[in-house]
């Protein structure tokens, strides 16, 4: 009985063996070889009763070549290339407001006035100081050169026609301030008063937003820092606007960094030549740090991984040559080859676990459509 079940037990482990070396015959051999084992000699007259082996078929194709980029993505907010909000110097009752909301203004565009009489009035009393000061200011001058004079009597009068001159100029300049002018070309606001409010020095009374080009500031990890520089591309995409893609530039990086992310502050710029962009809005945004416009990639069921380490099978003169290689960037189904294959390499992407170094092999037909 124990011959029985010692005969029966070697059965089963052999027909197992034969199958999955039929199964897997290339994993069964790639096993072996990892373990420290050698493939047994063939039997004797085995390969004359089965004749030469055959070429496997495998799915091979040549390696690709592509624009391979490598980038950091973050996070950031879009910003007006110039914003302010208009606030008042002087106090005072507004008399006219000179825009509406919305509206694009150019540069130096009168956009509110406040009541400026006491402030006209001002500089008519100040104007008529000056005149009595001047002509006083002769006499003394003529007097003392006649020697009728003292130096005292001059020098006051000068000093008076200098104190009324700047008096002068200090009523025009306030009158100057009755009256808000657009600082530089862009778009209006909302307006957060009205015709009639009195206002005091400082408080807010309407935005305006240059939005010819926009700035969007963004943060990268400090590990990054080497690898940065103004000049760089930025891609940026917009939640609010789907499908669509932005290109900017960096023009400027903090030297300090953020000491609560550790982090390096980035701002880049991109045009808004059809307005559509708006400050505030969030920004998901890609830095480009390197750019190969030939780059040879595989596809991922080419690779195969062991360890750390990443392994091919290329065909050369009919045969499966295993190959280490070191990998990159990985976009879509690709990966970027940095070493270990040529542009001229043709690599296996489909049946490679049926193979070991050297197997002889044959390229499947390529599949119609």
């Amino acid at each position: 009985m124990r011959w029985l079940i010692s005969i029966v037990l070697l059965g089963a482990l052999a027909a197992g063996g034969y199958w999955s070396n039929q199964r897997w015959p290339g994993a069964v051999a790639q096993l072996a070889e990892r373990a420290g084992l050698r493939s047994a000699e063939p039997i004797a007259g085995a390969s004359a009763a089965n004749g030469p082996p055959s070429a496997t078929i495998v799915d091979a194709r040549p390696v690709a070549i592509a624009q391979m980029r490598r980038e950091i993505e973050a996070v950031g907010s879009l910003r007006s290339n110039e914003s302010v909000i208009l606030r008042t110097e002087i106090a005072g009752r507004i008399a006219e407001i000179m825009f509406d909301e919305g509206q694009r203004v150019r540069k130096g565009t009168p956009m509110l006035r406040l009541d400026a009489a006491v402030l006209r009035a001002q500089v008519e009393q100040a104007k008529a100081s000056l005149v009595l000061s001047r002509a006083n200011n002769e006499r003394a001058v003529e007097l003392f050169r006649r020697g009728a004079g003292t130096e005292r009597a001059r020098d006051e009068a000068v000093s008076k026609l200098q104190v009324d001159e700047a008096v002068l100029a200090l009523s025009q300049a306030a009158l100057s301030k009755a009256t808000l002018l657009a600082p530089f070309d862009g778009m209006v606001g909302l307006r957060k008063v009205s015709v009639g409010d009195y206002v005091n020095p400082g408080q807010d009374l309407v935005n305006v937003e240059d939005l010819e080009s926009l700035k969007v500031d963004f943060r990268i990890p400090e590990i990054y820092a080497m690898q940065t520089k103004v000049g760089q591309e930025v891609g940026i995409r917009l939640d609010a606007i789907p499908g669509r893609a932005f290109t900017g530039k960096v023009y400027a990086i903090d030297p300090a960094f953020d000491p609560n992310g550790r982090a390096i502050i980035l701002r880049a710029t991109l045009p808004n030549r059809d307005g559509i962009l708006r400050s505030g809005m969030f920004a998901r945004v890609a830095l480009l740090i390197e750019q190969r416009d030939e780059a040879i990639t595989v596809p991922e069921s080419a690779l195969m991984p062991v360890g750390q380490d990443h392994f091919v099978f290329r065909i050369v003169d009919g045969k499966a040559v295993l190959t280490k290689v070191k990998v990159g960037q990985r976009r879509k189904g690709q990966v970027e080859i940095v070493e270990g294959l040529e542009k001229s390499s043709v690599v296996v992407v489909e049946g490679a676990l049926k193979l070991r170094d050297g197997t002889a092999v044959s390229i499947a037909a390529a599949k119609a459509g």
